[in-house]
């Protein structure tokens, strides 16, 4: 397991066994990767990760035709190299365990207990290697009465309470809990665990203070889903009284919500009384910043009910275009309600670089795969998008060559099914 960035990113020469599957660890893992970590996914002979056939959408061919390959396992396996290994053999585990004696961290998402009969969970692998970062991600973690369950984002979304405050409330049409549009508690998940991990690497490496040793780290859905609460679940705590759903609306902030306009609709995300001042000037309403009952961010919020259909009033007068136009240049903030197609579409998307298109030299068919860009923006490491997400086992032999295997032994154990 060799580094393979040609360009040094930010944690160049670390090395990752990315055992994880489907979002929470695969996104975890592609953080890594991107900043420059050399990242090895061992995935299911034939299969592969789960989410290789979460399709439609599929990715499509040079000629346009939809392939067998799902859209979704590309969107957190970028710059990982694929290699496919049967766990379940003898052969296997010894593969896997000669990769971990020369990794850094190992990322993993089995059920509780599920690596130990194959001789790859944390206490078989840290025996091996004390320096192993190891990283639990699991449905609610290593100990306590739920720990054997298996944890899904959308039923952690629902056991949190995250689906009781999203959505439009009860009394309004169309009320009712609703999960967030992408599973965002994996996506938490991945992040927090990657941020757990660069704080075991600095533990472990610290020229004044590190230990030389690494750790085994509890990444739990569950955790992650009561930490992400935030605001919501600090009101909860302080008064006892459990938030309900507002739909866009801001429990704290008024007027924080979405604007029906003349053509559609708008965002208007006014958090303070200067703000909503220059909104009152600017719609042609002074009279609504000296109102007794408006004039604070507090005294708005009690008085919500009474405000905004006097907003909607006004707002349905102008065009979504024409209201951004009004505010852009009076610090208001105010924007559209885009498709995600719309979004691809702006001006500063674009300007930003948050389309990436990655060649993919695997021999299927597939030339480029379309991502979006890391958000991480390192001014003297950044990260680098060296290659697309892989083809299910597409550098197998590549990195058993590096273990120093030949490929006499790798047809070998191809024949029997190991690989």
């Amino acid at each position: 397991m060799t580094n393979r960035s040609s360009s040094a990113g930010a944690l160049a020469g670390i090395k990752v066994l990315d055992l994880s599957r489907v979002l929470a660890g695969p996104w975890c893992t592609q953080v890594l990767a991107d900043l420059g970590a050399d990242v090895v996914k061992v995935e299911r002979p034939g299969l592969g990760d789960d989410t290789r056939q979460w399709g439609p959408p599929f990715l499509k061919d040079a000629e346009g035709n939809d392939t067998t390959q799902a859209s979704y396992f590309t969107a957190c396996n970028r710059n990982k190299r694929s290699v496919t290994i049967d766990m379940a053999t003898p052969e296997g585990q010894a593969l896997i365990k000669q990769m971990a004696l020369q990794a850094d961290i190992v990322v993993e998402n089995f059920k509780v207990g599920g690596l130990k009969q194959y001789g790859l969970d944390h206490e078989s692998l840290r025996a091996l290697n004390p320096r192993l970062i190891y990283c639990s991600v699991t449905g609610f973690g290593q100990d306590g009465p739920y720990a054997e369950r298996a944890g899904y984002d959308l039923m952690v979304q629902a056991m949190t309470g995250m689906m009781s405050i999203t959505g439009r409330a009860d009394t309004e049409p169309g009320g009712g809990p609703l999960r967030v549009g992408v599973a965002v508690i994996d996506l938490f998940t991945g992040m927090y665990a990657s941020n757990a991990i660069l704080a075991a690497l600095h533990v472990r490496d610290n020229a004044t203070t590190g230990t030389g040793q690494g750790q085994h780290i509890d990444m739990a859905l569950l955790d992650v889903g009561m930490a992400v609460l935030a605001n919501q679940a600090s009101g909860f705590l302080a008064t006892g009284q459990a938030p309900g759903r507002m739909g866009n609306s801001h429990p704290s902030l008024a007027p924080y919500q979405d604007f029906p306009t003349a053509d559609g609709n708008m965002l208007l995300a006014i958090g303070n009384d200067g703000q909503f001042q220059r909104f009152c000037a600017a719609a042609g309403q002074p009279d609504w910043a000296v109102d007794a009952r408006f004039t604070t961010n507090t005294l708005r919020v009690q008085h919500r009910s009474e405000l905004i259909p006097m907003m909607e009033a006004v707002t349905r007068t102008r065009s979504t275009a024409a209201w951004i136009a009004l505010l852009e240049d009076k610090a208001v903030p105010c924007g559209p309600i885009n498709t995600i197609a719309q979004a691809f579409d702006d001006a500063q998307v674009k300007a930003r670089g948050l389309r990436v298109e990655l060649p993919r030299a695997a021999g299927d068919g597939i030339r480029t795969i379309a991502g979006v860009a890391s958000p991480l923006r390192l001014s003297s490491t950044p990260p680098v998008l060296r290659n697309a997400p892989p083809a299910l086992g597409q550098h197998t032999d590549e990195v058993l060559a590096e273990l120093g295997l030949n490929t006499q032994a790798i047809a070998a154990l191809r024949d029997k099914r190991v690989l």
